[in-house]
């Protein structure tokens, strides 16, 4: 797989520097490169707590994303998925460390218990005040001896880091640490594995199938479950967590570890905050990447109960890129739309007849669906044969409140109609289309020149011509032979549209943008849909 680096070797020391010259002097980093790498608040005077965390790097924003005012004092970085070395975090706490002490915190891996308890031995004999605790907040494997430390050590961070802020003493901060570690609770669901730089992907998630309570490093979960969907993925998470969040008042960090996009990110918040199992969330940190796994395609949840004390030490503010903050959970809030803008409903009227031919209209479209994405890809972004269904489908549905039996209003209503429910240029289009084509009727035109004068509007509007690779190829001669009968515009609409595949360039549409060999031997998929629905409506006419 391909990767944004410059070398393995010089992965980790790459992405700290980066973050360094990019923070505006509020980070700095100690002169130990490559083997020790610790980043360290630069404003920092050792009068307070100093909190030191970190480990393998590759859970990018965390660990040294976190540290600046009010969250870590330093975090110590190891190489991808690996422990830092004792080194390195001895060097860590020699240099943050004053009278106030230090609170070392670490996820529950074998490899960072050993090397920061070891290191905090060391730095106990320099005569130094450190403490340390052990982050286990997963519960994939509930009757495993160890938990892993996974996504809840953020909230360790911020509770112990605002406490730390405030001057508070390390005993204090300890044991505000020790409860929210007793407190809390993570898992985690994603659709694939990690890609480790320098190695190969491993793909044991088969297609349509999700894996839940994998580790953060890739380590598998505790069973492979078929994903049906957000809301079935969201909703399997929860029922986990359901005995943790079944009382009081909790906060969850919603977790994106890796690769989910900000889409799915948001579709995932929306079934947490609709959901009845977690009902007692009441408030949310994210959905962002906090503690990823590299390029993971899953997100997780961790929980935790609050009260005045611990609630208020997450909603303190900090200037931190990487942190979100925190957020009430609620009912998406709507407001009314502005006057001018809600559609004046038509008074609906009935005809069987032109209930039948816009039905088996709505039924091509959606029925080439497929087919209209697949062309569209070769040209597009591939949405076509979506767009059209989604709107043919809105429109089938609502033709019960149409004005079938008066063509002006008709026309005028299917143009409101497609200009809420399509989406695109093509929505817009269409929309001004049959908007115009009312107007042309309402002013006395036979349908087939009302018709050709919504044509005339979207090519004024649109800039599109006969001949620029698009819709209007098809729709143009089709219109023009329609007096002849719909047989006819079906065949006009054909020869228009597979003339389109002879264009190797367009001038209009996002296929003006696509180099010439994608676009030869393809129809347009604008003007195949136009044919389509002429060839459909002459067959069943």
């Amino acid at each position: 797989m391909s990767q944004f680096i410059n070398a393995k070797d010089t992965l980790v020391t790459d992405a700290l520097d980066g973050l360094l010259e990019t923070s505006g002097g509020r980070l700095s980093r100690l002169d130990g490169y490559p083997h020790i790498k610790v980043v360290c608040r630069s404003d920092w005077d050792k009068s307070k707590v100093a909190l030191i965390s970190g480990g393998g790097s590759g859970h990018e924003p965390a660990h040294a994303g976190f540290v600046g005012k009010g969250m870590l004092t330093a975090a110590v970085c190891g190489e991808v998925f690996a422990s830092p070395s004792v080194d390195a975090v001895l060097a860590g706490i020699l240099a943050v460390t004053g009278k106030a002490g230090c609170l070392l915190i670490v996820k529950n891996y074998t490899g960072d218990r050993l090397n920061f308890g070891l290191a905090a031995e060391r730095a106990r004999a320099f005569g130094l005040d450190v403490e340390m605790v052990i982050v286990d907040d997963d519960i994939a494997l509930p009757h495993l001896p160890q938990p892993r430390g996974v996504a809840g050590t953020l909230f360790v961070h911020k509770i112990a880091g605002d406490l730390a802020e405030s001057g508070a003493d390390l005993a204090e901060v300890r044991a505000a640490a020790d409860r929210t570690i007793a407190a809390m609770s993570s898992i985690g669901m994603s659709l694939d594995t990690c890609t480790v730089p320098g190695s190969a992907k491993e793909n044991r998630i088969p297609a349509g199938k999700a894996e839940l309570g994998l580790g953060i490093h890739g380590e598998a979960g505790v069973e492979q479950v078929t994903l049906d969907g957000a809301h079935s993925a969201m909703d399997m998470v929860l029922d986990k967590l359901s005995a943790k969040i079944e009382t009081g008042t909790h906060v969850a960090i919603l977790n994106n570890l890796g690769s989910t996009t900000p889409l799915e990110m948001s579709i995932l918040a929306h079934c947490l905050a609709t959901s009845p199992k977690a009902k007692n969330i009441q408030h949310i940190i994210g959905p962002a990447p906090l503690m990823t796994s590299l390029d993971m395609h899953g997100f997780s949840v961790s929980v935790l109960p609050v009260d005045e004390a611990n609630l208020g030490h997450l909603a303190t503010p900090v200037h931190l890129a990487a942190w979100p903050g925190m957020n009430d959970v609620g009912p998406a809030r709507v407001q009314p739309l502005p006057d001018g803008l809600s559609p004046i409903q038509p008074i609906p009227s009935a005809n069987d007849k032109t209930a039948q031919i816009i039905a088996q209209c709505c039924d091509l479209l959606i029925a080439a669906e497929n087919d209209l994405n697949t062309l569209d890809a070769k040209s597009g972004d591939g949405d076509t044969g979506s767009t059209l269904a989604t709107a043919a489908r809105a429109l089938k549905g609502a033709l019960d409140r149409m004005p079938l039996a008066d063509l002006t209003q008709l026309f005028r209503a299917i143009s409101n109609e497609l200009s809420q429910t399509m989406g695109g240029s093509s929505g817009v289009i269409l929309a001004i289309f049959f908007g115009a084509t009312g107007d042309a009727c309402a002013s006395g035109k036979p349908t087939p020149k009302a018709l050709m004068a919504g044509l005339d509007r979207i090519s004024q509007v649109g800039g599109a011509q006969k001949g620029d690779r698009t819709m209007i190829d098809a729709l143009a001669p089709a219109l023009s032979a329609l007096p002849e009968g719909v047989a006819a515009a079906a065949t006009a609409a054909r020869t228009g549209a597979d003339g389109t595949a002879a264009m190797g360039s367009a001038k209009a549409g996002r296929a003006s943008y696509v180099p010439e060999e994608n676009l030869l031997g393809h129809n347009d998929p604008g003007a195949e849909a136009v044919a389509r629905l002429f060839e459909g409506l002459a067959k069943a006419m």
